[in-house]
């Protein structure tokens, strides 16, 4: 009898012990690279770069084509790359550092640190009669049923228009600073009922760039160095590219048809010499080794290598769905969080991921992925411009497949 109480208090006091990870597959991995190569022999890709990790480090890293054609010049693991809106998830990582803080709230009005959104006003349409039987269409303006939150602008649901005629240039150009830019879309009237719709906007995702320099008391891009990309030693990612890190960019191609690739310079997001401001929703460069250690700090709930960037809550609340019922994104399945994309239902490009799989795309066709439930992310790193659906694209699809083989018991 004494000896049955001591078995009991043994298994009560000693506790039950995780099982081991499945060890990721070296055949599976070693996949990648030939899977992409053939992307760049079919002439759709020049160069391609991967990133395959988990939590606790990069299972595979690969490189192949090249990164200048007519240079010849390889692509290497550490060329850079336009990661455009792939900046958007690291603008909203500002914002919840804030919120950590107790300086701010997604739940706030815009207008609580941006005053020149107060009274901002939806355009409509009506139709009146000028004649009989004439009639004529006519704007019409009416008061929201209340104002946009900062919750809506990290999820595309806050209505805001696009950039006026003489601001909508600032992409190419970057001759407004982002204080200009904020007063342009506060000027404009909404499309539609704040949290009703969602609309994939770059004017809201660069209003919480500034709203991050009015909370924080410093520049856009100096707040993220210092509270993201030096913790993180993500010394390759940056806004403003040094010469050095000009040299190992990628050439940005475009193919028309099933013609060959060509330049297409640095058009959309462009690098100009002396910018004013940064662009929240889509200006940084960056490197798969980098990106890989913001995915794994995410990953990790907000933490790596002992920094802490988020709170593990900020982290939940960034990576669940956030909108409800509303249709959003670029491929079907899809739900927003507080600036990453969420996998709700995994189906098409999508189906080798868990649900809950979060992530975003970029312009130039780069993806980022993160997925909880099999401990890993996966990184597509390439430069091409008039893709039909970078989201939708084989090329991700086909990464995302290899590495989620890999790691599966």
């Amino acid at each position: 009898m004494f000896s049955h109480r001591l078995t009991l208090a043994a298994l009560v006091l000693v506790p039950a012990v995780a099982p081991a990870q499945q060890p990721a597959d070296p055949a599976k991995l070693a996949a990648i690279a030939p899977a992409m190569q053939a992307f760049v022999d079919s002439g759709n890709l020049a160069g391609v770069a991967t990133v395959v990790g988990r939590k606790d480090g990069v299972l595979s890293h690969e490189a192949v084509g090249s990164r200048d054609l007519a240079a010849k010049d390889p692509m290497k693991k550490d060329t850079l790359f336009r990661i455009a809106s792939m900046t958007k998830p690291v603008t909203a990582i500002g914002i919840m550092i804030l919120a950590d803080e107790g300086k701010l709230s997604p739940d706030d009005d815009v207008a609580k640190h941006l005053p020149e959104f107060t009274n901002q006003m939806i355009r409509g349409s009506d139709t009146v009669k000028v004649g009989d039987p004439v009639e004529k269409a006519t704007t019409t303006f009416k008061k929201p049923a209340r104002p946009v939150k900062l919750r809506d602008l990290l999820t595309h649901t806050g209505g805001l228009s696009e950039y006026p005629p003489g601001v909508n240039d600032v992409y190419s150009k970057r001759n407004r600073t982002l204080a200009e830019t904020a007063l342009a879309s506060a000027l404009q009237p909404l499309r539609f009922e704040p949290g009703s719709q969602w609309s994939y906007s770059n004017p809201g995702i660069d209003t919480l760039g500034r709203v991050i320099e009015v909370v924080s008391g410093q520049s856009y891009e100096d707040f993220l160095k210092k509270r993201v990309f030096d913790p993180l030693g993500m010394t390759d990612t940056t806004f403003y590219p040094t010469p050095e890190q000009m040299k190992r960019l990628a050439t940005t191609y475009d193919r028309k048809k099933d013609g060959p690739l060509t330049p297409a310079g640095l058009s959309l997001i462009g690098l100009p010499a002396n910018p004013k401001h940064p662009i929240p929703a889509g200006g940084l460069v960056s490197s798969g080794a980098d990106y890989a250690r913001l995915c794994r700090m995410m990953l990790n709930k907000g933490e790596l290598d002992g920094k802490r960037i988020l709170s593990e809550k900020a982290v939940a609340e960034m990576i669940r769905t956030q909108t409800g019922d509303i249709k959003t994104g670029f491929v079907d399945g899809m739900s927003f969080g507080y600036g990453w994309a969420v996998v709700k239902e995994p189906k098409g490009v999508t189906a080798a991921v868990s649900p809950g799989t979060f992530g975003h795309g970029g312009a130039f066709g780069t993806q980022a992925w993160v997925d909880p439930k099999q401990d890993l992310f996966v990184i597509l790193l390439i430069q091409r411009t008039g893709l039909p659906n970078a989201d939708g694209s084989a090329f991700r699809q086909k990464l995302q497949e290899l590495a989620v083989a890999a790691v599966k018991p």
